[in-house]
């Protein structure tokens, strides 16, 4: 690490702690109180003890008898100090942890709130292992030292007042004691090199390290279905094993570096008592003076590994901040405007005009495709795989946005549009349905104030309504983490069922319905023309039982419309579309 690196994490550093205090100064401010209170008892002590030695100690020694009155007078002393102090270590540690973790709640519902403003071409390129550790271990990392902050400023009062004790008690003395100061600078800046380097690593390696996992238990099934527990419990032990390596070569740099902190002030005291004697013998000093500078040299020890903890957490710190930050500094490429749609029983106009979308790879997914649907209208978009039709999907619903050409709604460019205005009168049905760890009730309505009849509704457009019945506790029933108590078909149909709760006035469906069989699918497209017919709609389709739902279908070859019309019209006259639609009922015939 060079020396501008070295400085660049020590003002990082002190510019992260500089963000906390901004952000919680009042409770900075009092468990600072409580440590300056803290160091100034620990001070007293030695005044105490310095004169305690005088007044007491020694005259008992010449004497051979002391004083009811001299030992309650010490007794006191030092149990006053003691209490007072502490009252101090208890404000100081508790301001600090409420501080710490403050911020770490802070920072976390930040980094959460970031990552839904984010478009999804953002989150893909950012794999989901990354985004848990920036709002997990990067943000505990990022105020990993709060904990020592109040302690460590705290303490450099104590450590100034005790300093200028020692001065005026003897300097000669306290200028020996004083040179540990220089190499503890010394040991900070050498620890600082060496392990900065480590920690950027080991909070990469966490990343990664999560990513596998997330990888791992998102696609359980087909790692239990192919018997790939082996290869992937290996991939994961590999990762584990280079992370736990770059923490134990930390923690070899750290156990190194705190022994060596904490006998640089034991070095400096046995130095003054060295010098203390030859002083006391040329009566130059009193004994008084030896016992005094000696024991806030031991004082100033603390300050000194005080500080030495702080400065320890920095280089952590800053990366973990400086990841976290990246984030939080992301500015979204969605813009949006101030207009607003109607909401009306009626279905919207979609226009398509000239879309274009590429991959960064360079991949063309859609060039130029143009096409309208008129308020109520359904409309099919059919494709072979990799077609662009998701994509498609994606673009209506403005979840990324298009390179060039425009979708309108009633006229508005959805770029126009003010925020939460499409969301509230277009609903997506993914062909992958994803359902919360939470009841039925909560995955259909999503948190809104929705009456039970109206769920039941949507429930038996979908088809959902008997399977949901005969659940043990109808619509309070948990469904657990992604609906794992579900078949694919019931997932899907539950998913179909909270989008047409909210009675969209565009219902955007990818393949919806491909896990449920066909007799079933039959019913739920019944039940959606009688229901959604002022609703306009857009299918991504492969069965002919749900192209026969459209007025119209769009034949989409290699991003482009290559033909459009009826399905029987299409059947009639474009072979590749004949070919791709009735694909399935050749492979599946009787022989």
């Amino acid at each position: 690490m060079s020396r501008a690196e070295r400085a660049s994490t020590l003002l990082g550093g002190f510019r992260v702690l500089g963000v906390a205090i901004r952000h919680e100064p009042w409770i900075f401010a009092l468990s600072t109180l409580g440590s300056v209170l803290f160091g100034a008892l620990t001070v007293a002590d030695a005044w105490v003890l310095g004169w305690s030695t005088d007044h007491v100690v020694l005259p008992a020694f010449k004497s051979g008898a002391t004083t009811t009155g001299g030992l309650v007078a010490i007794l006191a002393l030092f149990l006053g100090v003691a209490i007072l102090r502490a009252v101090g270590i208890v404000a100081r540690r508790l301001g600090a942890g409420i501080m710490q973790y403050r911020m770490q709640a802070t920072y976390r519902r930040e980094v959460t709130r970031q990552y839904l403003t984010l478009p999804m071409s953002w989150h893909q390129r950012h794999p989901t292992g990354e985004l848990l550790s920036n709002a997990n271990s990067d943000v505990e990392a990022a105020w990993a030292p709060i904990a020592p902050l109040p302690m460590a400023v705290g303490t450099l009062a104590m450590m100034v007042i005790a300093i200028v004790q020692m001065l005026f008690t003897d300097l000669t003395m306290a200028a020996v004691g004083l040179l540990v100061f220089p190499l503890v600078m010394v040991v900070n800046v050498v620890f600082q090199r060496m392990s900065s380097p480590i920690f950027t690593r080991i909070q990469a390696l966490r990343a990664e390290l999560s990513e596998i996992a997330h990888e791992s238990f998102d696609g359980a099934m087909v790692v239990k279905t192919l018997g790939r527990e082996t290869e992937e419990t290996d991939r994961f032990a590999a990762k584990a094993r280079v992370l736990r390596d770059e923490g134990i070569r930390a923690g070899r740099i750290r156990a190194a570096f705190d022994p060596f902190l904490e006998s640089l002030p034991n070095l400096g005291v046995l130095a003054v008592l060295g010098v203390g004697v030859l002083r006391v013998r040329s009566g130059a000093a009193d004994p008084g003076d030896v016992v005094t500078v000696a024991y806030l040299l031991t004082i100033v020890a603390f300050p000194i590994r005080s500080i030495g903890w702080l400065l320890g957490e920095f280089p952590r710190s800053v990366v973990g901040f400086t990841r976290v930050s990246r984030v939080l500094d992301t500015v979204s490429d969605t813009t949006y405007g101030d207009a607003r749609l109607a909401r009306a029983p009626r279905g919207v106009a979609l226009e398509v005009d000239d879309l274009h979308y590429t991959y960064e790879e360079g991949q063309v997914l859609l060039d130029g495709v143009s096409f309208s649907v008129e308020p109520g209208r359904t409309v099919a978009v059919v494709g072979a795989t990799a077609s662009g039709k998701s994509t498609l999907t994606s673009l209506v619903t403005r979840l990324v946005d298009p390179q060039s050409g425009a979708i309108r709604v009633d006229g508005e460019d959805l770029r126009d549009l003010a925020p939460g205005q499409l969301a509230a009168n277009v609903s997506l049905v993914p062909q992958s349905a994803f359902l919360f760890d939470d009841s039925v009730r909560g995955n259909v309505t999503l948190g809104d104030d929705l009456p039970d009849d109206e769920v039941w509704e949507a429930l038996r457009t979908a088809q959902a309504d008997g399977f949901v019945a005969a659940l043990p506790h109808g619509l309070d029933s948990q469904l657990g983490e992604r609906g794992t108590t579900l078949s694919g078909g019931q997932r899907q149909r539950l998913s179909l069922a909270r989008a047409l709760v909210h009675a969209p006035r565009l219902l955007v469906l990818d393949d919806a319905t491909s896990a449920v069989d066909p007799e079933v699918e039959a019913r739920i497209l019944a039940a959606m023309r009688r229901r959604g017919g002022d609703s306009t709609l857009l299918v991504i389709a492969y069965r002919k039982a749900t192209i026969a739902l459209a007025d119209e279908v769009l034949f989409l070859d290699h991003g482009r419309i290559a033909d459009r019309g009826t399905h029987q019209e299409l059947l009639e006259r474009c072979p590749a579309y004949a070919h791709l639609v009735n694909a399935y009922e050749t492979e599946v015939a009787p022989q």
